[in-house]
């Protein structure tokens, strides 16, 4: 009895590094047949993506999705812009909080729900140097904690 393989999730790493996330969306994607094929096989990156809104519809742009290997002429470009699908209130929040000052719509992680390509985007506030700073500091604090923590389980 085999068991179906494990489909990847993509993380964008750096947006939660860059950005803090006030809000986040789970959101559909409009993709070519080839383009599916090519993150199966987990050749999709997030890292420099980000979404807008523009006519009650929103966008993601910049997201890198490698031709795929066995494509032909009808396969993809890999930087085109793909519409993402979503409800119309939640577009309109989206729209609202674009509109507020440095703030901007930034792709999390894509990943399957059953069959189907989901992505999460969150509305997001770009950090400053010392929040980034602080977070590092946090993040190192918990470490040793850790490590502690282990060590005197490990006795």
């Amino acid at each position: 009895m085999s068991s179906a393989p494990k489909l990847p999730e993509i993380l964008n790493r750096s947006a939660r590094h860059h950005y803090h996330v006030l809000d986040t969306f789970e959101v559909g994607i409009m993709l070519k047949g080839t383009e599916i094929k090519s993150i199966r096989a987990g050749k999709f990156e997030l890292t420099e993506a980000f979404v807008v809104v523009r006519n009650d519809e929103i966008f993601l742009l910049n997201a890198y999705i490698n031709e795929y290997a066995q494509g032909n002429i009808y396969n993809h470009l890999p930087r085109r812009e793909r519409k993402l699908l979503a409800h119309k209130p939640e577009i309109a929040k989206l729209k609202d909080a674009t509109d507020m000052k440095g703030h901007t719509i930034i792709p999390l992680k894509a990943y399957f729900k059953g069959s189907v390509l989901k992505l999460e985007i969150g509305v997001c506030k770009g950090k400053e140097a010392r929040d980034k700073r602080a977070d590092k500091a946090k993040q190192e604090a918990k470490r040793e904690i850790d490590r502690a923590l282990k060590e005197r389980n490990r006795l």
